[in-house]
């Protein structure tokens, strides 16, 4: 890089990076983990730095470029992560907080599978959108070229395989054109409504991002200033502030380069982070004092060495709060302890919902930052201050709403401050586009900005009809999910167990008013495909009675339940008039403990239900808005095994009521925005095209069959016959061992969501997961087998191991891919003081063209185990392996992926279990390929002896013993000899 820029006449004597904690660093101290957003950041820096004064405090980021849109959230100061996944890596540096998503220019438009659908695939800058005349496809780009948002002429010729050609109008219409002629086939079409459903689309997506900034987050984006920038963010914001409630609009005079500015005007910065794990007191932050005056001192230093100003430092304490016993932290600056604690609790209050004043804080970690510059910033040259206003450069038309209608062109450069113009009309600048949206009206402000304001009420779009519309069917899609979203989102933030608020052991999901799921966030799967049953038993046991205010709860596996730690509770939603069932919300999540023979209500040694905890069946949680605490409190302290912890219990549920309560309020605001009859027509739509989707893939199978040993010896057979001419799939486990009485009997709920789960993952499409999926499927499951149990039958194994094995048999039957790990090697352990749980992953299968995944969840679970420190930090545990069983996926022409190795050593006695599966049974392969090894559970002791497992096992462990968990690897696809295809 230095040669590079010497040899361009550069000096490179004060060469500095951008770092994601948008701030400058010096070439010595430049860390590439650091700078992996550092665009985005510089983005940020140049919102907040460039934007703060002309819009406040609360803005509101949104910066679209060619491949992705950034959004963020400035609500006075920034707001950093120091634990994020990119790529599917997890990086651990600190990064200011931006959420991206893939809606670009550059992102790809596609009709499929009787919908619109925009990305998440992009064209990029090479070959581009197709008007670029590199033989690109049609994008979001050439959409807003073909409605009139992007003008050619004012446009650089810059395009072609020579550089020097002008954005290609023409071919975009033939392209919109062909498009629309196929679109037609089914639903007549214009080139220009096509290009404008891909538009409304790209819109729907940009919004729901900032909902997940925002709403997600407890600030609502209509008190919010909408930052726009990037290239392509000018053409998109009054629509994407439309979706919000927005009123207010800035867009930077350098919006299509403001992140390279905020690289310009960024200060360096150094920070010194510290792990501290210690109670909140005076007299901790008393101790910590010397070691935040050596940080400081040490940033200040790192600052000095870059030539920065003493007197341009400054220097910033901030602690990261917890309250004890969980992991979610909170950022509040170092103060005394009556003052942290109160800005804990309103922050804690914004966020969360609830207060925590009673409870003991934990200092997690402390961080010192400091930041300062080399230079003054440059003033940016103003808009000139003149009584002489621009009159339009241009007259264009615009399409809007399904008609072409007139519009003004103003060139950016020539503006005055104060000068207004009304919508609709575009602006011109040498990196931008700003397209001013009818009902909006532009003025200048001192700064150069352009300020675009809200002057007319936006349209309720209550005319949509209920007919299915590609375009719509997409936006409802997009609709469902973003609610099954905000509902979960309401969930973890107010949920108090570890296991709901931090694993993230809970799903939330809407169904339509005969109880059939429509949509979901993507949460557990075992959860997802099993709650359709609840809910329905919910309104078939009360038909007639259920009223506005009204929620249930259930854990029952003999009415749709997993097993009882997974509580479901479920919210019917009336119309307004509270006359009749519009919809039905319902969230589940894995409660800590529910009773049963141990804590943690997964006894491995349970053979009724009873010994696994307390049931509810149709219990009514709220009467017309009161909650039925007295009742709820007895029947958690009933039954020969009652709950632990019922305060917990209590808090937990509730969580799921707000979460149901946000489900509810979404979906009024729905029907309110489009209409109730659009959005009931809608419900019907989606389940339609996920049955379609399901058809097409059952049109590409073939007959099949398989039977899977677990190592309880019972068995799993399963044969699925195609009907070609009807395009429907026949499923049936006939032959399946009975029930018994291990706790490995599976709810047929369990059963049912596992059949779910297989075929949703069989379409290459980004569908809800949806009752749809299951029409053209035909299921039989004998009653009393180990996939349908009646009472009094255990099931915890159930619904977290024999699930399991019920998707490796079907995907075997489907010939689709090799066995994965087949369980989830449950662990618990703990004592009178400590109770913990976790899954553990292992290998997945191979298939016809790629080898399986080592070290990974597979099938009904995808929760994340904990950090290796936090468990050191909060149990007497040393985590003394985790890695990689090489050589234990199963070899093929395509190899399956390896399990793991999991070694925990105890300090301290501890009583642990183990529920796992495959330890004597072996994951299969497929087309000749080899078996994964099985796992093993043995303990090493201190004296060197080792006492071996089974599958299913409980046992005491020593201070001293090493507890060694080996998973299973995935199956194998193919003979070991056939060569792999050069890929």
């Amino acid at each position: 890089l230095k040669q590079g820029l010497e040899h361009a006449g550069l000096s490179t004597r004060h060469l500095m990076f951008m770092q994601s904690n948008g701030g400058l660093v010096g070439e010595a101290l430049f860390r590439g983990k650091d700078s992996i957003l550092s665009g985005p950041a510089g983005g940020v820096v140049g919102m907040v730095g460039a934007s703060g004064r002309a819009g406040g405090e609360r803005l509101i980021g949104f910066d679209m470029g060619g491949t992705s849109t950034d959004v963020s959230l400035y609500a006075g100061e920034y707001e950093y992560v120091t634990d994020t996944e990119i790529a599917g890596v997890r990086i651990r540096s600190p990064m200011i907080r931006v959420h991206t998503i893939a809606a670009g220019g550059g992102s790809i438009l596609k009709f499929a599978s009787g919908r619109f659908q925009v990305g998440p695939e992009s064209a990029g800058a090479d070959p581009g959108p197709a008007a670029y005349r590199r033989g690109g496809p049609l994008a979001v780009t050439d959409a807003n070229l073909m409605l009139g948002r992007i003008l050619p002429e004012f446009f650089p010729s810059v395009f072609g395989r020579g550089g020097d050609e002008p954005l290609d109008a023409a071919l975009v219409t033939d392209k919109f054109t062909d498009l629309a002629d196929e679109i037609s086939r089914t639903r007549p079409m214009s080139p220009e409504q096509v290009a404008e459903g891909f538009v409304r689309i790209a819109v729907d997506n940009m919004a729901n991002a900032i909902k997940r900034v925002s709403i997600q987050r407890g600030f609502d984006p209509a008190e919010f200033t909408l930052c726009c920038f990037g290239g392509a963010g000018g053409q998109h914001a009054c629509r994407v502030a439309d979706e919000l409630g927005i009123s207010s609009i800035l867009v930077h005079p350098l919006a299509g380069v403001l992140s390279a500015f905020g690289m310009g005007i960024a200060p360096l910065r150094a920070y010194r982070q510290r792990t501290i794990e210690r109670p909140l007191s005076t007299s901790t932050l008393e101790e910590l004092a010397p070691t935040v005056a050596v940080a400081a001192d040490e940033c200040r230093e790192a600052l000095k060495s870059q030539q920065v100003p003493d007197a341009s430092i400054s220097v910033r304490t901030v602690l990261k709060l917890k309250v004890a016993g969980a992991d979610a932290t909170l950022t509040i600056d170092w103060a005394d302890e009556p003052r942290i604690r109160g800005e804990f609790a309103a922050v804690h209050r914004r966020r969360f919902g609830f207060d925590v004043a009673d409870r003991e804080l934990v200092i997690a970690s402390l961080r010192v930052e400091s930041s300062g510059k080399q230079w003054v910033d440059a003033a940016l040259p103003r808009a000139a201050a003149t009584n002489q206003l621009e009159t339009p450069s241009a007259a264009t038309r615009l399409f809007h709403e399904g008609d072409w209608i007139d519009a003004s062109v103003y060139r950016r450069a020539g503006l005055s401050v104060g000068q207004q113009i009304d919508g609709p009309a575009i602006v011109i600048d040498t990196t931008s586009t700003t397209v001013v949206e009818v009902g909006w009206s532009l003025t200048v402000d001192d700064e150069g900005h352009l300020a675009m304001t809200r002057k007319t009420p936006g349209q309720r779009r209550d005319d949509c009809g209920v007919e299915a519309d590609p375009v719509l069917l997409e936006v409802f899609n997009s609709h469902f999910m973003n609610v099954a979203e905000q509902m979960g989102a309401v969930l973890e933030n107010t949920a108090h167990s570890v296991n709901i608020k931090e694993r993230l052991d809970f799903s939330c999901a809407l169904f339509d008013r005969r109880g059939h799921l429509i949509a979901n966030a993507p949460h557990m799967p075992v959860h997802l495909g099993s709650m359709g049953d609840s809910v329905q038993a919910i309104l078939r046991d009360n038909k007639g009675r259920l009223a506005p205010g009204d929620a249930y709860m259930l854990n029952t596996p003999y009415n749709g339940g997993s097993h009882l730690p997974d509580v479901t509770v479920v919210t019917p939603v009336f119309d307004p008039d509270g006359g009749e069932i519009l919809f039905t919300v319902a969230c589940r999540a894995h409660h800590a403990d529910i009773g049963g023979l141990t804590p943690g209500s997964m006894p491995p040694r349970s053979h009724r239900i009873d010994d696994e905890g307390v049931m509810f069946d149709n219990f009514q949680l709220v009467d017309a808005g009161r909650l039925n605490e007295t009742e709820l409190r007895a029947a958690l302290a009933g039954g020969p095994h009652p709950a632990r912890n019922p305060d917990q219990n209590l808090a937990d549920i509730g969580a799921q009521l707000a979460a149901n309560e946000k489900g509810v309020r979404e979906l009024l605001a729905m029907v309110d925005h489009f209409g109730r009859d659009t959005v009931l027509a809608y419900m019907s739509h989606v389940q339609a095209n996920a049955e379609e989707c399901v058809r097409a893939v059952i049109d590409r199978l073939g007959d099949g069959s398989f039977e899977l040993e677990l190592d309880t010896g019972a068995r799993i057979n399963v044969s699925v016959d195609i009907d070609s001419r009807a395009r429907q799939a026949r499923v049936s486990f006939a032959g399946t061992s009975a029930q018994n009485d291990s706790n490995f009997n599976a709810p047929v709920a369990v059963t049912r969501a596992a059949v779910l789960y297989v075929f949703r993952t069989l379409i290459d499409e980004a569908i809800p997961l949806n009752a749809g999926c299951l029409i053209p499927i035909g299921l039989d499951v004998p009653a009393g087998s180990l996939l349908s149990p009646t009472y009094p039958a255990a099931v915890v194994a159930g619904n977290v191991e024999t699930s399991q094995c019920v998707t490796n048999a079907l995907y075997s039957a489907l010939n689709v891919v090799a066995g994965s790990q087949g369980t989830m090697n449950n662990l618990t352990f703990g004592n009178d003081r400590y109770q913990y749980y976790e899954t553990i992953c292992g290998g997945s299968g191979a298939g016809p063209t790629f080898h399986g995944t080592d070290a990974v969840h597979t099938a009904m679970t995808n929760s994340r185990i904990t950090d290796p420190e936090v468990l050191e930090a909060r149990y007497p545990i040393l985590v003394r392996e985790f890695s990689i069983r090489r050589g234990s996926g199963g070899s093929g022409r395509y190899h399956g992926g390896d399990g793991v190795i999991r070694k925990l050593q105890f300090l301290e006695p501890m009583q642990a279990a183990i529920l796992s599966n495959n330890r004597t049974t072996r994951p299969p392969g497929l087309a000749g390929g080899e078996p994964g090894a099985p796992g093993r559970n043995h303990v090493l002791h201190p004296d060197g002896s080792r006492t071996d497992y089974g599958a299913v096992d409980e046992f005491a462990v020593k201070a001293g013993d090493i507890l060694v968990i080996e998973t299973p690897g995935g199956g194998g696809w193919g003979t070991p000899s056939d060569p792999v295809d050069s890929e």
